[in-house]
């Protein structure tokens, strides 16, 4: 279920980046071939990064392709599962924090409209709190166990 959920993150963010490249390269081509530059586009662009890349560090809590250092893997041996239980743990909390003040950023900016695209504020931070949450729930197989990756057990 989960390496399901990471999977379709990775193509939700990969489908926002090249949404969002047609989107800047339209703004350039408005810009410079019609002398006229929507003015959407570069709001769109914003809102689609905030949702690509924390849906993107969500899967790299479970996919485990976020920066770390191997070589204190190696270094440490056996207890390297320990250390790799407490990154984890503080992994975890971090995602309970962006889910707890993402819920309240959230609901405090809903009556604010984002003015060129006509929606809420709200839903450019909507990933937030989400992807806290999926932090959280790839996180605690980590802290369990102790795996260093995805596919060494955590699914």
């Amino acid at each position: 279920m989960t390496r399901t959920l990471s999977d379709w993150l990775i193509r939700f963010g990969s489908f926002g980046l090249v949404a969002m490249t047609a989107i800047i390269g339209w703004q350039v081509f408005g810009r410079y071939a019609l002398q006229f530059s929507p003015s959407w586009t570069e709001q769109a662009s914003l809102v689609l990064m905030i949702w690509y890349v924390m849906f993107g560090a969500a899967a790299g809590v479970y996919e485990g392709f976020h920066i770390r250092i191997a070589l204190l893997d190696e270094r440490l041996g056996e207890r390297a599962v320990t250390v790799r239980r407490l990154v984890a743990a503080i992994v975890a909390v971090l995602g309970a924090i962006l889910l707890i003040y993402g819920v309240q950023m959230c609901w405090l900016v809903r009556t604010n409209v984002i003015p060129s695209l006509g929606i809420s504020r709200s839903l450019a931070y909507v990933p937030l709190p989400v992807s806290g949450f999926l932090m959280v729930v790839f996180a605690i197989p980590r802290i369990v166990s102790g795996a260093p990756y995805a596919d060494e057990g955590v699914d």
